[in-house]
């Protein structure tokens, strides 16, 4: 996102009315969070609501022993955005947050559904079966939730650039998946493609058991290329968007240091942490939004 203009600092004060959902995702997606820091104060909240909404949903997996139940949870976050939840939802604050969030900024329930369905991969060990598949899962997942994001930063109105919001969303996901890859492997999950896996002889039970063979850095270095690709194509088309929406896009601007830490000589997939101190994190949101003139 190198290609924003020089502007003046943002504020950089982040005053949460939903303080216990800010902390939470400070703590689970740091990433995001730090976006919001830099997002029109009157926004913040509606976009700590969404972030929080999808954290809920991403960690489903984590929290329960199997599939089914797992399933019952996405059918009452299916029936809340349908408006037939049982219970108090009031008492839910992840749920409470976001309606408030639907209600004010028009966000759409089917898109959100469509999170959820994409999600329900995750419940399973099935194989991703192509790269196609893959981006896919990257655009139902990432791309919706920055889409999502524009809207609440156009205060309900619908923002366009789709095309944009696809490709960035497409490489953040895809990144983490792979800065991710050791944590998927110790559960059983296999998030890359099988016919790449094929084409390079890896198996399943490579990466379940974390063998780090040439074919699999083979193809792990496609797939950095293809996050590269869509990154390539956001900063291509970032200029089509406003400074208005620009906090959206603003976590994408860490793709470039995750993907570097994996292209760095001795790099191992499943032994090397990929990851960015607090500290350069921050910074290096805080000079995308700098140079985004965000407010």
């Amino acid at each position: 996102m190198s290609s924003m203009a020089e502007g003046s600092s943002p504020a950089f004060s982040p005053p949460f009315s939903d303080a216990s959902l800010a902390a939470e995702l400070r703590a689970q997606d740091r990433d995001r969070w730090v976006s919001t820091l830099f997002a029109p104060a009157r926004h913040r909240d509606g976009l700590v609501a969404l972030y929080a909404f999808n954290l809920e949903i991403a960690r489903v997996r984590d929290i329960v022993s199997d599939p089914l139940p797992g399933e019952m949870r996405f059918q009452w976050w299916r029936d809340l955005l349908s408006g037939q939840a049982r219970g108090d939802v009031g008492s839910h604050p992840v749920a409470a947050a976001l309606l408030r969030a639907m209600a004010r900024y028009n966000l759409p329930a089917a898109a959100l559904s469509t999170l959820i369905e994409a999600r329900t991969f995750d419940l399973y060990d099935d194989p991703m079966p192509s790269l196609n598949d893959l981006e896919g899962y990257c655009g139902e997942t990432s791309s919706i939730i920055i889409r999502l994001a524009t809207f609440i930063l156009a205060d309900g109105a619908d923002p366009g650039g789709a095309d944009l919001v696809g490709h960035a969303g497409v490489a953040f996901a895809l990144t983490g998946l792979l800065r991710a890859l050791p944590f998927h492997a110790s559960r059983g999950q296999v998030f890359l493609p099988a016919d790449m896996m094929k084409d390079h002889g890896v198996t399943r039970d490579d990466v379940l058991s974390a063998r780090d063979t040439p074919g699999l850095r083979a193809l792990l270095a496609e797939l950095r290329a293809r996050a590269r690709h869509h990154l390539a194509e956001t900063r291509l088309a970032i200029g089509s968007i406003g400074p208005a929406l620009a906090p959206a896009l603003l976590p994408v601007c860490l793709v470039e240091s995750y993907l570097r830490q994996m292209e760095a000589k001795g790099y191992a997939p499943f032994r090397t942490p990929v990851s960015i101190p607090d500290w350069r994190a921050i910074w290096t949101v805080w000079r995308a939004a700098r140079r985004a003139r965000c407010a």
